[in-house]
């Protein structure tokens, strides 16, 4: 399960980028947290949703679309990926929570 916050993927629309919900295969986009500069094993709680971080960013190993249409893409330094602890249904504009 991936999380990359909104406020990362407007900053990157205003460089010009062309993107929509879910060009970076993110899951969730959240808003309000400076997502990298958490812990690992920090909780986020949403509805009956517990997700656990895990892993902050990634190696890109072969370039996106986006990459190489803009020379850079954010999710392997402001993307971060959780476990699911406990399942349920998450909509737009549920809150989520940091346990």
């Amino acid at each position: 399960m991936s999380l990359l916050p909104y406020e990362q993927i407007e900053a990157f629309k205003n460089r010009g980028a062309e993107v929509g919900h879910g060009a970076f295969g993110e899951n969730i986009i959240v808003e309000g947290f400076d997502l990298k500069s958490l812990p690992i094993g920090t909780r986020f709680v949403c509805n009956d949703v517990v997700l656990e971080l895990t892993q902050i960013g990634k190696q890109c190993h072969a370039h996106c679309a986006i990459y190489h249409q803009m020379g850079d893409c954010i999710m392997p330094r402001e993307g971060v990926f959780c476990k699911v602890l406990a399942g349920g249904t998450i909509a737009p504009g549920d809150l989520i929570e940091i346990a």
